[in-house]
């Protein structure tokens, strides 16, 4: 079967993406320094050296402060999730959200401008999922459903109010 055409329309639109294999058309030097650091810092310091670094980023991540202002506790789960998605999006990480059916939420990161780090150390994708909850609130609950360290295609959380 051929795809569905709308008159008028012109041809049915189609969507590419990148896939790992593409990686080396774009070279990045950032990664190799963030893996080589963080295996200096593993080997120098240990697992307890690597965490004390893990938490000092996490207490002085600089966009939280900003997301923090742009997010009022008055505003509702939809445009928290807008500023969280612009937010991230100015940061590389090709953010959007979606409304299910059930009323919760899809949050969407379909890129990782830390994917290389992040596969060198898992942790700092725990500490992502830690900072989505305190950014968006205790009112929310945050599952990680898609990750892109294990092998999907993007990162993707389902957000949902706390029911009481």
């Amino acid at each position: 079967p051929q795809p569905a055409r709308k008159k008028g329309r012109g041809r049915p639109a189609k969507c590419w993406r990148l896939t790992v294999a593409a990686d080396h058309f774009f070279p990045d030097g950032h990664a190799e320094l963030s893996v080589g650091l963080l295996g200096a810092l593993q080997r120098a310091f240990g697992a307890a050296g690597v965490e004390k670094l893990l938490a000092a980023r996490k207490a002085l991540k600089p966009f939280r402060a900003a997301w923090r202002r742009a997010l009022t506790a008055d505003e509702g789960l939809r445009q928290r999730l807008e500023v969280l998605a612009a937010q991230r999006s100015r940061e590389g990480y090709m953010a959007l959200f979606t409304q299910e059916p059930d009323g919760s939420f899809l949050f969407i990161e379909n890129h990782c401008p830390i994917c290389a780090a992040a596969a060198a150390c898992r942790e700092l994708c725990a500490i992502e999922l830690q900072v989505f909850q305190e950014v968006l609130g205790t009112d929310v609950q945050i599952q990680r459903l898609d990750h892109i360290q294990a092998g999907a295609r993007r990162c993707a959380y389902r957000v949902a109010a706390k029911q009481a």
